[in-house]
């Protein structure tokens, strides 16, 4: 059994950061995250993705914000249970929590506070009756490491930020890139929309619209796909990658029975103060919880860290008083 102050459910960005600012209060963190490695959505699913609005950062990739937040809280000393799922919680006589993981590991402290961020996702998959044949065999539903694609043929599809983002980007590595879109226009931002049709213009890019994927082909691995079109019938297209880009389903997953107050797959908190759940000791931050005026940004997450931990210390030290110290005056190492 392992025993700390504040348990972590979720080692994204905002977890990673409650472990600074709790540590800042001499307070012990243990993180559990279903992934296999610290970084949430910004490891998982876009490391080599510049974010744009952290602040003292024009841009940053968003796997290199996750290794500055490594960086910034090694000095506390955090425990990590990785690749394991939360799936249960007590309370225990003495009035501390106990979560248990998918796998039975048991950690107990006086406060939880859930940073899983939109919980587990799940690609949103095209109707394709072959799809499942090319998974990593050509089909990938996220892109980890543009380098794979270098001095490839790839085929993408979506109308979202992800499906231009990447579209764009990959058009300075890949030896092809076709954009496939059902529609003629597009959700994203429009000075990435912009982009792409400059890019299909001088002949960097394909964009096919009014389209979609309906057929998958190729021996052991994927070779070629099959675009269904309004004015050209069935086109069939040699590629190395067919990457669909629709989306990700979000799930709560097994913290959505633990009686939590939960509106549209978010966890209600009380923004008053705290960020507390229905449940006193648990807490919600980041973009799992819910409450008026909510802006699901990184840095929204931060800032619910630093207030929510005020309230953990009263729950691990209720005899004492926390006392505010500026970071330029003491330093890390002066709490």
């Amino acid at each position: 059994m392992i025993e700390t102050d504040i348990i972590i459910i979720g080692a994204g960005p905002v977890g990673l950061f409650t472990v600074f600012e709790a540590g800042l209060l001499k307070l012990r963190c243990h993180l559990i995250d279903a992934l296999p490695q610290p970084g949430g959505q910004l490891t998982e699913i876009y490391p080599k993705k510049p974010i744009y609005d952290i602040p003292g950062f024009p841009d940053i990739l968003a796997g290199d914000l996750i290794d500055n937040l490594m960086k910034q809280i090694e000095p506390f000393k955090p425990g990590f249970t990785l690749g394991e799922r939360a799936e249960t919680y007590e309370k225990l006589e003495d009035g501390r929590f106990k979560v248990t993981t998918i796998k039975g590991t048991e950690v107990v402290a006086p406060a939880i506070a859930i940073a899983g961020g939109l919980g587990s996702f799940e690609p949103r998959k095209p109707p394709i009756s072959n799809l499942a044949d090319y998974e990593d065999k050509g089909v990938e539903y996220m892109i980890r490491e543009p380098e794979l694609y270098r001095d490839k043929r790839v085929v993408i599809a979506g109308g979202g930020d992800s499906a231009l983002d990447w579209t764009i980007f990959l058009a300075d590595i890949a030896k092809e890139v076709v954009l496939v879109h059902r529609r003629t226009s597009f959700r994203g931002a429009l000075d990435s929309v912009e982009k792409v049709a400059e890019l299909a213009e001088s002949g960097k890019i394909s964009l096919v619209t009014n389209a979609q994927i309906v057929g998958l082909g190729g021996e052991g691995r994927l070779s070629e796909v099959v675009i269904k079109t309004k004015k050209e019938g069935e086109i069939r297209k040699e590629t190395d990658h067919f990457v669909p880009l629709f989306g990700l389903t979000p799930k709560l997953g097994p913290i959505g029975d633990w009686g939590l107050e939960i509106v549209k797959n978010a966890i209600v908190v009380d923004n008053t103060l705290d960020y507390a759940t229905n449940v006193p000791g648990i807490f919600a931050i980041g973009d799992v919880n819910t409450y008026p005026g909510k802006l699901k940004l990184i840095l929204c997450g931060f800032h619910e860290a630093t207030l929510m931990v005020q309230s953990a210390f009263k729950l691990v030290y209720p005899d004492k008083k926390a006392s505010f110290k500026y970071t330029t005056v003491n330093g890390v190492n002066g709490f």
